[in-house]
């Protein structure tokens, strides 16, 4: 009997001693095992699948994009720029939608240093699509926008233009689109508080001891839990790009890789502020730092090995609490 009882204390002891993954309120059924099959559950497939882009050009101006106020592409490389990006991670049905961006100087360039906006500044945009389906067809060329200008007058015949935004440190400005997708996405975040509504205070706190407790399940290395706070906002874009079980998959794989890899090292939460998203809904603590390098992200990141060298890893989520409920959860 004693012998029993010791080794039932032994077992006791070694399950104790194991570390304790801890628990997350959402999503408790997916595991890094099934999130790939879960994800491509909720993907279908349609006669006509469009992927709508933002085609853009930018001029001595770095700068963010929002789709309805949730962040969707930033840009702190060049002072000169030309390219493009897909809006459907942030399109979640048919009908119209708000772009924001913010535009800021561009620091130095040569021997130069732009601490303020030029008169020569601008953002161009073009709303574009094209089909999955139908790859042979051109593509759309939907809402055109441009920042604003001033025309300067110079003399009786000759003008000048100039942006709006010179001399400022800072310059926001909007623009609507609209859009048709065979998808309808209800985001978990759809019925949430208004987070603004809340003490500024407490909240950060609230929200800082949320970060805290992300940031140890990728420090500890629980992929059941990283599964579990990825699925919704990967599930969404996913659906939204109507993207194969394969590519589900290989995304997948390619953030466990960087997850499980030895040189894997989550860092410091610091020097961030609170920032609201989505009219109040979604909450996170961004990164106040001027090196481009990490501009536009969450305070929420790790190094890792990649390419023959340390590189960020941004684990951008967003947090929101649901009406009816105190405690934070992850998009």
């Amino acid at each position: 009997m004693k012998k029993i009882i010791s080794i039932s204390i032994l077992i006791s002891l070694l399950i104790n001693c194991k570390k304790q993954e801890q628990k997350i309120m959402q999503n408790e059924k997916i595991t890094s095992n099934n999130i790939v099959q879960s994800i491509t559950e909720n993907i279908k497939h349609y006669p006509s699948e469009k992927i709508y882009t933002l085609d853009y050009k930018s001029y001595y101006s770095f700068f963010e994009v929002f789709i309805n106020d949730i962040p969707l592409e930033s840009y702190f490389d060049n002072f000169a720029s030309g390219s493009s990006f897909e809006i459907n991670p942030r399109i979640f049905k048919s009908g119209k939608y708000k772009v924001k961006y913010k535009m800021y100087p561009v620091g130095k360039v040569n021997n130069e240093t732009f601490s303020l906006l030029r008169d020569n500044s601008y953002l161009d945009f073009t709303l574009t699509s094209y089909d999955l389906k139908n790859k042979d067809a051109s593509d759309i060329l939907y809402t055109h926008y441009k920042t604003s200008m001033d025309k300067i007058k110079i003399s009786e015949k000759y003008s000048e233009e100039k942006f709006v935004g010179a001399g400022k440190t800072y310059y926001e400005g909007s623009f609507d689109v609209d859009v048709q997708v065979p998808y309808e996405i209800n985001p978990a975040f759809e019925k949430a508080k208004d987070l603004r509504k809340m003490d500024k205070k407490e909240l950060e706190a609230k929200l800082l001891s949320a970060y805290q407790k992300v940031w140890n399940i990728y420090q500890n290395k629980e992929y059941d839990n990283i599964a579990r706070i990825s699925f919704d906002s990967m599930k969404d874009e996913f659906v939204s790009r109507y993207m194969s079980k394969e590519e589900v998959a290989e995304y997948w794989n390619y953030l466990l890789t960087a997850y499980k890899s030895d040189t894997f090292q989550m860092q410091p939460i610091k020097d961030y502020k609170l920032e609201f998203f989505a009219d109040g809904k979604l909450a996170a603590l961004m990164l106040t730092t001027k090196d481009n390098n990490y501009r536009g992200n969450t305070a929420l990141w790790a190094r890792v090995n990649h390419d023959g060298g340390m590189r960020p890893l941004f684990l951008n989520s967003y947090f929101y609490i649901p009406e009816g409920e105190t405690e934070f959860k992850v998009y």
